[in-house]
């Protein structure tokens, strides 16, 4: 495994995170335990999560499995560098007509203190607004999080889902208060959603924050199967839009069988041939899953290919104002 600083930070993490959206939902508590065994084993030490995943009532339960993994021992806690989110609501009766999408300084504190209590441990490396909140002023949201960070619940704080002009916006209010304000951006980024190299990686670079690329497989459309699929209930769509998308991922799958790849390995390992990424999150089902991407972080793509990806998968034409004008 390669490792490599958290944006500007001086904190080390593995080149690939493991996301755990799947767990106690597609994936059952003991497979998921075996894949956290085994992506440790392997030097993948960044895991993600968020407070909702397990969705709907069942929200929390991810956090809780990865709490009962931590509870085994063998210092499974001091070895992760670990993330989780706040944003949704949890259906939690307590919180009233606080129950909604938001982040104020009262819903911060009061899941914080869930994720804590769920992940059985006192503090998180990496705490995520999940989206940005239009609503809430960066002066709550910065006092909310410099009190986490102060009593050591919180060691850094990232974004998710914001757009450039919100990364700037949220560091300029940091500054203005001499904290530190955002370490990484999390966001949607992959062969088939290449927007944000308009604004949002160039905005993250010129911060000095770390991009956490979320579906680099494009949902499984890069996987190489989606076009094969059977129908059922998780593939029914995915197959709808492989189908959109068939001659450009045709084309996909000849290359890396040219190249004796697979196509998740090829697709991930161009996310980390940027300089803005600092490692994409897999979400393996599987340990099989898990095992079959490590190859991602020794795979370097040639020139050739990297040409022939981008021929396949144009992107937006570069940064702006360039991609549109002059």
């Amino acid at each position: 495994m390669e490792y490599t600083f958290l944006g500007r930070t001086g904190l080390r993490v593995s080149r690939l995170c493991l996301g755990t959206m799947n767990f106690g939902v597609d994936t059952d508590e003991q497979t998921a335990f075996r894949i956290m065994d085994e992506a440790l084993d392997a030097g993948i030490t960044f895991f993600d999560t968020a407070n909702v995943y397990g969705w709907g009532e069942n929200a929390g339960l991810t956090e809780s499995i990865i709490g009962r993994w931590f509870a085994q021992g063998g210092q499974r806690r001091e070895k992760v560098v670990l993330a989780t989110k706040v944003y949704e609501p949890l259906s939690d009766p307590l919180d009233g007509p606080n129950d909604t999408r938001g982040l104020s300084l009262h819903k911060i504190r009061r899941h914080l203190e869930g994720s804590l209590r769920r992940l059985q441990t006192e503090h998180v490396e990496l705490y995520q607004m999940h989206h940005i909140d239009r609503r809430t002023p960066w002066e709550e949201l910065w006092e909310a999080f410099e009190i986490q960070v102060r009593t050591g619940k919180v060691s850094y704080i990232g974004s998710s889902n914001f757009a450039g002009w919100h990364l700037v916006k949220a560091q300029s209010a940091a500054k203005e208060r001499r904290f530190m304000g955002l370490v990484s951006e999390q966001h949607k980024y992959n062969l088939l959603e290449r927007l944000p190299e308009l604004e949002v990686l160039p905005a993250a670079q010129d911060l000095g924050l770390g991009v956490i690329p979320w579906s680099p497989l494009a949902g499984g459309l890069l996987g190489g199967r989606a076009l094969s699929a059977e129908k059922g209930a998780r593939t029914s769509a995915i197959s709808e839009r492989a189908e959109r998308h068939r001659v450009q991922l045709e084309k996909f799958s000849a290359l890396c069988r040219e190249i004796g790849e697979s196509e998740a390995n090829v697709a991930l390992a161009w996310t980390l041939a940027n300089p803005a990424v600092t490692a994409p999150i897999i979400g393996p089902r599987t340990v099989e899953q898990l095992r079959d991407t490590l190859r991602a972080v020794e795979l370097q793509l040639g020139k050739e290919v990297m040409r022939e990806l981008e021929a396949i998968f144009p992107g937006p034409g570069g940064e702006t104002p360039e991609a549109y004008a002059w």
